[in-house]
């Protein structure tokens, strides 16, 4: 079975998203196609297994929480 699913994160400025991208793609190199466009920050997720999917998804946001509690900080 193949499991496809798409996650759309939306910032109010642009540059919120690609700090988003910045910090998070290491973590998510070989798991999820990620990129930026606009305010937006957009993961591709693909696999075989519906429980790899959902513990992908689980760990990237948490690491998207940690971002954005980091940018709060800056603020």
């Amino acid at each position: 079975m193949n499991v496809k699913a798409r996650i759309t994160f939306k910032y109010s400025k642009e540059k919120e998203a690609k700090l988003s991208l910045k910090s998070l793609k290491p973590d998510n190199l070989g798991f999820i196609d990620s990129y930026q466009f606009n305010n937006c920050y957009i993961c591709n997720l693909n696999s075989d297994s519906l429980r790899t999917i959902l513990a992908t998804i689980d760990d990237l946001l948490f690491g998207e929480m940690m971002v954005e509690k980091i940018m709060t900080l800056k603020e």
